[in-house]
């Protein structure tokens, strides 16, 4: 929090700017997405104490995933896409599918959301050779798309140097999700577009700015813990209704994370361009990661 050690950051070109989503700067936060809603709760629940000492960033973490799970609209959106022909749905055929805004404020209603023949996938739920349990999408195996039908993976096409670029599915059709015969269970659900009405959008991802709790601990130089993977930028497959993206609101991408629209956007101009800053996953990836090492 040290504004000299902040501003070496500044200087350097190590972040972008005293906005930058990764700094612990009020208009880094603001402009990472974080509410104040989500602050007033974390300072509430760490209290106030005579000694110095150093709260987890996981409880920070923990108090903006519990104000946004509340109030964020849920959205689809694929990161990393592949592509899924449904080869028993006819071409040219798209129906409109009911998903739900907020499961946990009903009053925000249902959305429209268009299903056709081709669709994009997530490339990490899919796994030709797959680890014990992986309940995603696999040759030969079956996995429900949110809110549409279960697919069965029935042929994987690659192009001449050995890399994936298509699966060839089934869908069962009697499996909708919400209707009469959609009693069918399988183990695994993922997200998906319609490839034929999803924009595009830049998608920032952000991460913690350091690599250890401690920065400066045994006197090193901070700047030798920064994160090399605090800052990733991909192009993301979204759903159509996110071209009305707005900035004062926050978006659950499903099953990915929660996100902000930056204001680097231009999403009324006659080439919109869409931004959006990842301000937290869904899950803290990273105590998992410790766990493990």
């Amino acid at each position: 929090m040290s504004k000299r050690k902040l501003m070496q950051l500044v200087d350097e070109n190590l972040v972008t700017g005293w906005d930058d989503p990764r700094m612990p700067t009020i208009c880094g936060i603001r402009r990472r997405g974080v509410t104040a809603v989500a602050l007033r709760a974390f300072a509430y629940n760490i209290g106030i104490t005579k000694y110095n000492g150093i709260t987890d960033v996981s409880v920070l973490e923990h108090a903006i995933r519990e104000d946004l799970n509340k109030h964020a609209l849920r959205r689809l959106a694929v990161l990393r896409p592949i592509k899924v022909v449904i080869t028993n749905f006819a071409e040219g055929k798209v129906e409109e599918l009911n998903a739900v805004n907020n499961p946990e404020q009903p009053e925000t209603g249902h959305r429209k959301i268009p299903f056709s023949r081709e669709l994009f996938i997530e490339r990490d739920d899919f796994q030709e050779v797959p680890p014990p349990k992986f309940f995603r999408l696999k040759p030969g195996g079956e996995v429900r798309l949110k809110y549409a039908y279960i697919i069965k993976c029935e042929e994987v096409i690659k192009d001449a140097s050995g890399n994936l670029v298509e699966l060839r599915c089934t869908a069962d059709l009697d499996s909708k999700t919400g209707g009469a015969t959609s009693a069918r269970k399988v183990k695994g659900t993922i997200h998906w577009v319609s490839a034929a009405h999803c924009i595009d959008a830049e998608v920032r991802l952000y991460d913690r700015l350091f690599t250890e709790a401690e920065p400066e601990k045994d006197g090193r130089d901070f700047k030798s813990v920064l994160n090399p993977h605090s800052l990733e930028v991909v192009t993301a497959k979204c759903e159509p209704s996110l071209k009305d993206a707005k900035p004062e609101l926050r978006y659950q991408f499903e099953r990915i994370g929660y996100f902000t629209l930056d204001k680097d956007s231009q999403p009324s101009t006659l080439n919109p361009q869409l931004i959006f800053n990842r301000i937290i996953t869904l899950k803290d990836t990273w105590a998992k990661e410790a766990q493990k090492s």
